[in-house]
């Protein structure tokens, strides 16, 4: 499933075609996807233009001049291509490109913009979904009440991780994926980070906060740490693994940088520390990390 970076990606993709533009045509080709479309989906849409197009954890959010809002997830598979007025379909080519399925059994919904540019939803697997609310509701919308901050944000930092972490005996690497806390950091980043602050996944979140409740030096270099490795990983172009891809259809770079995660028994990526990268399950996931240097 694509993590943040690779829906940020996609958004910033798709912004300069959607946002401002108005839908003329919407092709919905079947009644669900992992879930039922809204009633009326396409024509809720048609004739309505695109104020801004935006990202709440792993959701798109494009806002309408109708004050309702069209929720995008991209599930385990989904991704969107774009064709500009008069163009034709292809496939890029790179090092970096992966071919992508465009059989019309997958292209689910084609959104038609006024000065002839499309842009189309794919979904072999159909896990992604599209929801549509009103703009002043989006808060409580049950994708959304529940969901706890931006960890690009500037609310994020060490205070606040050991504010919300004092006194937990929850491994650290699940306190970290909890979406109640920190909405859309994925497992992915989340052993990278750790591994740049150096801290163990199995160390207990609440030991990042003393016992006056505020932050060790743990929990400084891991909010850096997060932020760090999102905004890396942004720059470039998100990681590509498995069904993911730009809405260009190419591929993301960051995976070829990766310290720890799916580099199982090969030697630690940091300087001096001749550790060598484990894997361990937690809570039904894969872990990577050096136990030599993340303690």
């Amino acid at each position: 499933m694509p993590e943040l970076p690779e829906v940020e990606t996609v958004r910033r993709g798709l912004q300069p075609v959607m946002e401002g533009a108005r839908f003329c045509r919407v092709e919905q080709r079947r009644s669900d996807l992992r879930f039922p479309f809204p009633e009326r989906f396409a024509e809720r849409l048609e004739g309505h233009t695109v104020s801004a197009l935006t990202r709440r954890a792993k959701y798109l959010l494009a806002d309408l001049d109708s004050g309702d809002v069209l929720i995008m997830h991209l599930g385990m598979s989904g991704s969107f291509r774009i064709l500009l007025a008069g163009e034709e379909e292809s496939e890029p080519e790179g090092v970096f490109h992966r071919a992508r399925g465009k059989a019309a059994a997958h292209d689910h919904v084609v959104f038609a913009f006024e000065g002839g540019a499309r842009v189309i939803y794919n979904d072999p697997r159909r896990f992604g979904f599209m929801a549509l609310c009103p703009r002043a509701s989006l808060a409580d919308h049950p994708f959304f009440r529940d969901l706890g901050i931006e960890p690009l944000g500037n609310e994020l930092n060490g205070a606040w991780l050991a504010q919300r972490f004092a006194g937990k005996r929850t491994p650290l690497k699940a306190a970290l994926l909890d979406q109640k806390l920190i909405a859309g950091l994925g497992n992915i980043y989340v052993c990278e980070a750790l591994w740049r602050a150096g801290l163990s996944p199995k160390r207990l979140a609440g030991t990042l906060a003393t016992k006056a409740g505020g932050p060790t030096a743990r929990a400084e270099r891991l909010a850096v740490a997060i932020r760090a490795v999102l905004a890396d990983a942004i720059a470039a172009g998100g990681s590509s693994l498995r069904d993911y891809v730009h809405a260009d259809g190419s591929l993301g770079y960051f995976q070829h940088t990766f310290a720890v995660y799916d580099r199982e028994e090969t030697p630690c990526a940091r300087p001096g520390c001749g550790g060598t990268v484990e894997r361990i399950a937690q809570s039904g996931r894969s872990t990577f990390f050096c136990s030599r240097c993340q303690r």
